[in-house]
């Protein structure tokens, strides 16, 4: 199965391959049977709502190793945040779309480090007031 997605990396949407988690991650025998997007051009590859509906669907758009490590960044500023039971996970998430100007908010549509500092600034500020109340 093939299916057109952005790549970080290639900067445009390519032809992405669906493949399995044994593929991505060799050394990951607990990925093995897991779905992934893989842009062939450059190797890099996203995940898939696996537990939904929709198995197949990308999380978001493919990201490069500096996208990536950006996104994760991120979610160990929010999710301790949400799992806390401070806020629900989508009321922050509306947050951060409401401050960065989107109409939704998630990580996996991150597409550039600029973004992702953008995001984690505005996260830190609103993390900073749910949590001084």
């Amino acid at each position: 199965m093939v299916m057109k997605i952005y790549c970080c990396e290639c900067k445009t949407k390519v032809e992405a391959r669906l493949i399995d988690g044994l593929e991505a991650y060799p050394h990951r025998p607990d990925l093995s049977a897991l779905p992934f997007w893989k842009c062939d051009a450059c190797g890099n590859t996203v995940g898939c709502h696996h537990k939904t509906d929709n198995p197949d669907r990308p999380l978001g758009c493919i990201p490069n190793a500096e996208i990536k490590n950006a996104r994760q960044h991120i979610h160990r500023l929010i999710d301790p945040v949400w799992k806390s039971g401070k806020i629900k996970r989508t009321s922050l998430y509306r947050k951060i779309a409401k401050a960065t100007g989107r109409k939704r908010y998630h990580t996996a549509n991150i597409r550039t480090v600029e973004e992702a500092r953008e995001v984690y600034r505005h996260a830190k500020a609103i993390i900073n007031e749910i949590c001084s109340t």
